[in-house]
């Protein structure tokens, strides 16, 4: 149900810019996100305003009243006030025509009427403006979709999205955000038009599907917008209708990966980190590369967590995802797979090898492999899912050994690279990280005790024989 927007509702510092605006004889509005926002009622602090000013007097007023300005995106009549510490995007009355490149328009018109600006807009709910005093501005009953749940196109919903192909993937992740269904003539245009995302940068697919992933919402995007997707990430196409051929699974590789994507989502109680996400998408995504089939049918993906890592690295880097996003989720797909049972010994295992690709993050890694794990036990066939219930079991002794900070570094080690050489001698170099290295191994194994005297008294023996 949508709210009522009152005037105080504006913020003060936008409020500033309108009337600035106003009093120089101008018409200005505010639009687009915090409209639709405030109407969900939810916090908006980005606030665009719209103004039939050109750009260059929009300039001239905010000076002339001690607002700074920035000339952010002039040749789209865009610039940007800012009061109070608040950026303002003043933009003037523009409509836009040809889209040679699926994606910006050949050309920007400047027009005097704000209807004008609103019918190029993608979706009614971002085709609204609001004024202090005007009140709400609504031609395509933006609000009315809001109390609906509905996702619409402005106008004609084949001409909005062949207009820019992004508003394809911008249509879902509003969707996905809002937990609202796609109306159905949209929904079919939002198919029709998929295909041009392949002419739209990756970097761009990439900013939107990681919104669509931020949502939590993933499995119902895989499952309504399979088209969509798949349209925005062809890697992800080997996996539908994959049969795994195998007693451990009752879905295709796709299927299974919907299934994972959900249950990671209960899990987390919807607080999952986007790596964490990312990864219960890609978890599987090398197992169509990898399948063979035994003498007696059985199908097998031996290697598929090491293929899924350096696909998934790929495509991660393709999309210009943030290196600090990339290397966990990588290694949460590399892990995926890998034997771990309620031993002390076993968990540091995992603690060190996770440490030693993603050092300093071994801790928030290892609880997000377990959910990983445990997510991908539920989306085997039923005898098989008993197994997050031993995932239970393994978070308890990672839990009781986060707790004792057991070590599972080097630096956790009771020596250290000083401590060799005074006892060995010899010139520094790489052979004390080995050696170091070692006696880590040992330790983690349980094969040896983490204190000072007793790893002293292994590298002592060690190189005395």
């Amino acid at each position: 149900m949508s709210h009522h927007i009152l005037p105080t509702d504006v913020p003060a510092y936008a409020w500033r810019v309108l009337s600035v605006l106003e009093q120089g004889g101008y018409e200005a509005w505010v639009v687009g996100g915090w409209v639709r926002d405030a109407l969900l009622g939810m916090p908006s602090h980005d606030v665009d305003a719209c103004t039939n000013a050109p750009w260059q007097e929009s300039v001239r007023l905010l000076k002339a009243a001690h607002i700074e300005v920035h000339c952010t995106g002039v040749q789209h009549g865009t610039v940007t006030a800012v009061v109070q510490g608040h950026p303002v995007e003043v933009t003037t009355y523009r409509v836009e025509s040809g889209y040679s490149d699926l994606r910006h328009p050949d050309s920007v018109q400047f027009v005097d009427s704000i209807l004008d600006d609103l019918a190029r807009r993608d979706l009614t709910i971002n085709a609204m403006a609001y004024h202090p005093q005007r009140g709400l501005l609504d031609p395509y009953a933006g609000k009315k979709d809001l109390e609906a749940g509905c996702i619409r196109a402005v106008g004609d919903p084949r001409r909005r999205f062949t207009e820019d192909a992004l508003r394809v993937l911008r249509a879902v992740r509003f969707a996905a955000r809002l937990g609202f269904e796609v109306e159905p003539t949209t929904q079919d245009a939002l198919q029709a038009c998929a295909p041009e995302l392949a002419h739209i940068a990756r970097e761009r697919i990439g900013h939107e599907l990681d919104g669509i992933i931020a949502t939590g919402h993933l499995a119902w995007a895989l499952r309504t917008q399979r088209s969509v997707l798949l349209a925005a990430v062809p890697t992800l196409a080997p996996m539908v209708g994959f049969e795994q051929n195998s007693p451990f699974h009752c879905y295709d590789v796709y299927e299974h990966t919907i299934q994972v994507v959900a249950a990671m989502e209960c899990f987390a109680g919807g607080i999952a980190s986007k790596r964490l996400r990312w990864a219960s998408l890609l978890h599987d995504i090398g197992k169509p590369h990898t399948f063979t089939m035994d003498e007696k049918g059985q199908g097998h993906f031996f290697g598929h967590p090491s293929a899924g890592a350096q696909i998934a690295e790929s495509l991660l880097r393709m999309l210009a995802l943030p290196t600090s996003l990339i290397a966990p989720c990588v290694n949460l797909v590399r892990f995926h797979d890998r034997p771990v049972k309620a031993t002390r010994h076993s968990v540091l295992r995992m603690m060190s090898d996770l440490d030693s690709r993603c050092p300093g993050q071994a801790v928030p890694l290892a609880f997000e492999l377990l959910m990983l794990k445990r997510a991908d036990a539920m989306g085997k066939a039923a005898p098989y899912r008993s197994y997050a219930l031993e995932i239970d079991k393994i978070e308890r002794v990672l839990r009781e050994l986060v707790g004792q900070h057991a070590p599972y570094r080097v630096k956790d080690l009771a020596v250290n690279g000083t401590d060799v050489v005074k006892l060995l001698g010899g010139r520094p170099g790489p052979w004390i990280g080995t050696m170091l290295e070692s006696v880590l191994r040992e330790v983690v194994h349980g094969r040896l005790d983490n204190s000072r005297e007793a790893q002293l008294a292994w590298i002592q023996g060690t190189t005395s024989v």
